[in-house]
């Protein structure tokens, strides 16, 4: 009957008799927030099976405000790299939130101080994404060095003439020195992946030693040896106050002008100003970014107008695969942590 006489009312009156409702039917079971209603249905049925569900019942991101007006008296929220979850949400949320559970495996839009300070659980999702961002990486490695939504422009526009040996030419992998910057999991095996193609060397630049370097023969270098050193510079790394902007001006001259950047992690990692010259003034070759700040990118970059710039919109871990893994360690993260029990991928 209730939702009859919904539609004589404002939105904002409808919003706040369906959540009266829905506090009043409630089954006693913890809630649950997810921030978006377009989540993989994996991880959101499992929550299901023993929470309250309760969505932003957009595909879109939720907006600041309807976030601080969804949270409040969840035990649980599920959010996206989009959502920022800092003391003013927490404090939205009240004292019954518990947990926060991300489906990335970065954590930057997180106040884990905050979080901790509230003895709030913090999950995130490592290892299952790791193929498809690696597999994403190499991708995007390619189409930027060997030109190729250039090459399909000019085959689309009329520029195919017929075939000539210097046309549409880029550096291929194989003898080539390849740096990884951020030797995590990702960093990893985007090293395996590139020592397939017959690289000559592999450096990387990490805080510590790794010892599954072992496996590709990468070998440890300080970061202006890598960049100064390297064919390709590849960005695996997370974003903390140690690598934020950490490829500036300095460290594009530093670079081969034959280099070429390609950035999967965070676009906070580079100075984007920084990069837009460098590659107006072939400083380096050419650049293939997945991440950017802001996101979106706005439609008028200068990035979407340079030849030797491939920009992607952040797709590094969308195999459906891994998506619908993700989704899943997000749900057992949050029934984890509302149980007391050890969460199956939680930030320490």
């Amino acid at each position: 009957m209730i939702y009859k006489s919904l539609s004589a009312v404002s939105g904002l009156v409808r919003e706040r008799i369906i959540n009266s409702t829905v506090r009043k039917m409630s089954t006693g079971k913890p809630l649950v927030y997810v921030t978006r209603n377009d989540m993989p249905h994996g991880g959101v049925d499992l929550l299901k099976k023993g929470c309250d569900v309760k969505f932003w019942d957009h595909p879109s991101p939720v907006t600041r405000a309807e976030l601080l007006k969804g949270v409040v008296g969840a035990n649980g929220i599920y959010c996206s790299l989009t959502e920022k979850i800092d003391k003013e949400l927490l404090d939205a949320a009240g004292p019954g939130l518990k947990v926060v559970a991300t489906i990335s495996v970065g954590i930057d839009h997180i106040d884990v101080a905050e979080c901790k300070k509230r003895n709030i659980r913090i999950g995130y999702t490592p290892d299952v994404l790791t193929d498809a961002t690696a597999e994403l990486t190499l991708a995007l490695l390619l189409s930027t060095s060997r030109r190729l939504p250039e090459a399909q422009h000019e085959a689309r526009t009329g520029g195919w003439v017929s075939w000539a040996p210097t046309w549409m030419t880029g550096p291929g992998l194989a003898g080539a020195t390849v740096g990884v910057v951020g030797f995590g999991r990702i960093g990893q095996a985007v090293a395996r992946r590139v020592k397939a193609f017959g690289t000559s060397k592999i450096l990387y630049y990490n805080r510590s030693e790794r010892p599954e370097a072992k496996e590709t023969g990468a070998i440890k270098v300080e970061f202006n040896d890598l960049i100064t050193k390297s064919d390709f510079v590849i960005c695996c790394a997370a974003l903390v106050p140690e690598t934020k902007e950490i490829f500036n001006k300095a460290a594009f001259e530093k670079m081969k002008p034959t280099a070429i950047f390609v950035n999967t992690s965070r676009g906070g990692t580079v100075d984007q100003d920084a990069l837009i010259e460098a590659l107006q003034n072939n400083t380096i070759r050419a650049a293939g970014l997945d991440v950017t700040t802001p996101e979106p990118l706005p439609l008028d970059s200068p990035l979407f107008k340079l030849k030797n710039c491939v920009v992607l919109p952040h797709i590094g871990s969308a195999a459906i695969e891994a998506r619908n893994a993700m989704s899943e360690l997000v749900a057992r993260n949050i029934i984890a942590a509302l149980d007391g029990a050890e969460m199956p991928a939680e930030i320490n």
